[in-house]
């Protein structure tokens, strides 16, 4: 049975946890900055973008023991986790994406 779960603004708030989950920890953090290409100051620019959420939220997908870790730490099914990302990186109107 699959948990039920909101789009929009509770995928957002994972998506903001999840941003605080990484920057919790210098080396969780270092690791995404690196990935990214992103810096402290450039981070301040492009987080409030769904882009960016989703792209928080890919990060975490894409190793199975930092999912573990946030979801088990904020108390989320990490399929929830999942159901977030793919609801913030689905198109808008017209079949735009922001950010």
């Amino acid at each position: 049975m699959r948990t039920p779960f909101k789009s929009g603004p509770d995928a957002e708030a994972i998506a903001i946890d999840a941003l605080a989950f990484l920057a919790s920890d210098v080396e969780r953090l270092g690791r995404f900055l690196a990935l990214t290409g992103l810096s402290p100051e450039t981070i301040r620019e492009v987080a409030q973008t769904r882009g960016f959420m989703a792209a928080v939220l890919d990060h975490l997908a894409s190793d199975e023991s930092l999912l573990l870790a946030f979801a088990a730490n904020q108390g989320l099914d990490p399929a929830n986790v999942l159901r977030a990302r793919e609801s913030l990186a689905r198109p808008h109107a017209m079949g735009l994406r922001d950010g």
